[in-house]
């Protein structure tokens, strides 16, 4: 069981004594202090479990220093630590005012051993238990980090009065780690960057998950950008690094991440407009090829002022139906998805008695200790630029694409496949890696 701390504030030495040997004898850590002004000095750098205070002190009554206590506390944003109020009046209204005034208790001197002592471990285990579940309440059970609610109260505040940068983070080709691996990869890669966000902060930095792989950090009092890059490639690296350990070298996901920054308070201290800006550019290091950071400028601003309410939304909507960092070419989609398109073009072309062709591409290395987490990334961006948007592409394996081309006549097959192997050939990888592909046609013209 965790030892209970005691912080006992009394101006009578012996008092003080007779409380510390009562405590110590049953198993309680106790601290001891003079005055109100010693108490607030020892909580800047302590939190212990209880306070006993004593009302009437010379220069700063109890009344006081409990005023001042849940002041600094509420300026730290700490829980309340609390407090019993020992006294020797007898007065009703003092024991009233004490408990308006936040105490949790009240015992008069001389007190019973016994009761004091139940009355502080009972008051000990009721706050732990209310910290638990307030903890509970607050953070995300998998990553440990403050959950959105929590996160987005937390981080508002402090874009209030502090200093910093507001950063977005979503981790890029996530899915394909569920579509691939399953649901407990993803989670268990999930942990291992948020155990990598954990080691790469300070302690006074927030984190916060807020969605499936995105999250929200608030870095106290860093405006470097040189600072905000070092973390983030850090991030990329170790993330990468923890990926090769849970999947293998040869995992084949285009894992990193892509974060939007804004600095606080140069572009204000309104969470919502500022978290607006950073998620903004978030986005758009998503569709500027991923894998990096992009911290809000006032040009962007400027920009952005421009656009109508209307307009603005119409974006945020967009993005939250389209695939994320999709280019203007074919789509690589999750297993579910792919499934749901490939049913969905197949009834097609039966109904209109068209064609389709289904291809499969394999890329295996020619030395078998070479790595192929990079070609594979280079060859799907291959596919997504070189094929049509009508074309769907499933990951099937970590080095094998399925692919759906519907309306495509064989020459046309050809062709694209021919499109592809070029600009194949033209990369570094090709000197190690082959590639080779079966296609199958799908006539329903010819079908009665």
């Amino acid at each position: 069981m965790m030892q209970e701390w005691i912080a006992v504030v009394d101006d009578d030495a012996l008092c003080l004594t007779n409380a510390r040997k009562l405590l110590n004898s049953r198993g309680m850590k106790v601290s001891c202090m003079r005055s109100g002004k010693d108490m607030l000095k020892f909580m800047e750098k302590n939190e212990p479990d209880l306070i006993l205070l004593d009302i009437m002190m010379p220069e700063m009554d109890g009344f006081e220093a409990l005023k001042r206590l849940r002041e600094y506390e509420k300026n730290q944003d700490r829980l309340p630590t609390p407090v019993i109020f020992l006294t020797g009046d007898e007065d009703a209204e003092t024991e009233k005012r004490g408990l308006s005034e936040g105490a949790s208790d009240f015992i008069r001197k001389p007190f019973d051993r016994e009761i004091l002592v139940s009355r502080i471990s009972n008051i000990v285990k009721n706050s732990r238990m209310l910290e638990d579940l307030a903890e509970e309440a607050s953070t995300d059970k998998l990553t440990g980090f403050l959950n959105k609610s929590s996160g987005t109260e937390k981080i508002s505040a402090l874009c209030e009065k502090n200093t910093g940068a507001l950063m977005v983070l979503d981790i890029d080709s996530f899915k394909l780690v569920n579509d691939l691996y399953g649901h407990d990869m993803g989670d268990r890669v999930l942990g291992a960057f948020a155990d990598i966000v954990r080691r790469s902060i300070r302690e006074n930095d927030i984190a916060s998950r807020i969605g499936g792989d995105e999250f929200m950090l608030f870095l106290d009092g860093v405006v470097e950008i040189s600072s905000i890059e070092a973390l983030v490639n850090r991030l990329n690296v170790l993330l990468t690094a923890e990926a090769e350990k849970l999947m293998g070298e040869e995992f084949g996901i285009p894992l990193g991440i892509s974060v939007g920054v804004v600095l606080v308070p140069e572009f204000g201290t309104d969470y919502s407009v500022l978290f607006q800006y950073a998620d903004s550019s978030m986005y758009r290091v998503k569709q500027g090829g991923k894998h990096g950071y992009e911290v809000y400028s006032s040009q962007i601003e400027d920009t952005e002022d421009s656009d109508s309410d209307l307009g603005r939304e119409l974006i945020r909507v967009t993005r939250l139906v389209e695939e994320r960092g999709a280019g203007m070419g074919a789509m690589v989609l999750g297993q579910d998805a792919f499934s749901a398109n490939y049913r969905l073009m197949i009834r097609f072309l039966k109904r209109f008695k068209s064609k389709a062709c289904k291809l499969l591409f394999a890329i295996d290395a020619k030395c078998g200790e070479t790595p192929l987490s990079d070609a594979v990334m280079c060859f799907e961006e291959i596919l997504r630029e070189h094929l049509r948007r009508t074309d769907i592409i499933f990951q099937s394996r970590q080095n094998r694409f399925f692919l759906l081309l519907p309306e495509m006549e064989q020459e046309a097959v050809e062709a694209a496949v021919g499109r592809v192997m070029a600009e194949w050939e033209q990369t570094e990888y090709s000197a190690y890696c082959e590639v080779r592909y079966i296609a199958e046609t799908i006539d329903y013209n010819e079908q009665k």
